[in-house]
């Protein structure tokens, strides 16, 4: 039973020693940095798998709007850069945005949200890319 305590108490400082490296030089002397929970889940058996598409990763400029069901739905379509999303009216309807590249206007979001639909226009040319009902 000692044993068990001692290996368990190994395991325990080897985990948070790891844990706390959180940047190290590669082979060409340049820096990586490890990913953190938030992008990686644990298995039951400690590995680590790679976030399927439903865990998409989040832009930090995107944080606020991350948790509106028509997110992803939008980063899906147009990509996942930095884009700089401005709201232009939200209100018991619908949301509107305007997402910029760049400084330029590239896309227009309209959600109607009693039916839940997603409309989403490229500005300059592009025309509707999407019009569907977000599940």
């Amino acid at each position: 039973m000692n044993m068990n305590k001692s290996m368990i108490a190994l395991i325990a400082a080897a985990t948070m020693l790891t844990a706390c490296n959180n940047d190290k030089a590669d082979e060409n002397g340049e820096k990586t940095v490890q990913t953190t929970d938030e992008n990686k889940t644990q298995t039951e058996n400690g590995q680590q798998k790679q976030p399927t598409q439903t865990e998409t990763q989040t832009s930090p400029k995107h944080e606020k709007w991350s948790s509106l069901p028509e997110y992803d739905k939008i980063i899906e379509q147009i990509g996942n850069e930095d884009y700089i999303f401005n709201k232009e009216t939200d209100n018991d309807g619908k949301r509107v945005f305007l997402i910029e590249l760049n400084g330029e206007k590239q896309y227009k979001t309209v959600f109607v949200k009693n039916t839940n639909r997603l409309k989403i226009i490229k500005i300059n040319g592009g025309g509707e890319i999407y019009n569907g009902i977000i599940k």
